[in-house]
């Protein structure tokens, strides 16, 4: 059984249990079928090529996308994966996905620095860095100091969530909390701890 699936994010929703409010991220999961194999032999490392769901254009089908997943197992070509094995609720999941780009940013927004101070005509220092480096020794900045720049649009992972619920009939995936990404956007979804269904 593979550990790994892929699904697009749909939106944020809730659930409640006993009182308690959980949040949810809903997720769309397109078929996962096998079209191919890379093996140690041939290739110097064994992995599975997924092709995920099905897009048609001028009467031509081909997958939406194409992912490569590391695994020890070799499946044979054109297996379709049983999402509803791997996907049952109360399943360990680390998720993955590109976060919202937000351009060029400032120190305050994208390091969460505290500004300068805003009184003795300071007017002009309320958003700005402060001091960035020495003087003379060593006469220049150093190498991975915080300052403004492009934030988001980053590989981020969010871990140890759970998965709340999945529907094989409309293939929608339910997972606690929120993950990286704007609507549409692909999440790799990894399998930390298996729960069997009950």
């Amino acid at each position: 059984m593979i550990n790994q699936v892929y699904a697009n994010k749909l939106s944020m929703s809730q659930a409640f249990d006993q009182g308690k409010r959980i949040p949810l991220t809903v997720l769309s999961v397109d078929s996962h079928t096998v079209s191919g194999n890379r093996t140690q032999d041939k290739n110097g490392y064994q992995s599975l090529v997924l092709s995920l769901g099905t897009k048609t254009k001028k009467g031509k089908t081909s997958p939406k996308s194409v992912r490569e997943i590391r695994t020890s197992e070799e499946i044979e070509d054109q297996t379709v994966i049983n999402l509803a094995e791997i996907l049952t609720p109360g399943t360990l999941v680390n998720v993955t996905a590109i976060s919202k780009g937000k351009g060029f940013a400032g120190v305050m927004k994208r390091h969460g620095f505290g500004g300068g101070p805003r009184t003795h005509g300071q007017s002009d220092r309320e958003r700005a860095p402060g001091s960035i480096g020495r003087g003379t020794i060593p006469g220049r900045v150093i190498k991975g100091t915080r300052m403004a720049g492009r934030m988001g649009g980053e590989n981020v992972c969010i871990r140890n969530l759970r998965i709340f619920s999945f529907d094989p009939q409309t293939n929608t995936l339910k997972v606690t909390g929120a993950i990286p990404g704007g609507r549409g956007a692909l999440a790799k979804i990894s399998i930390i701890k298996h729960v069997q269904n009950q």
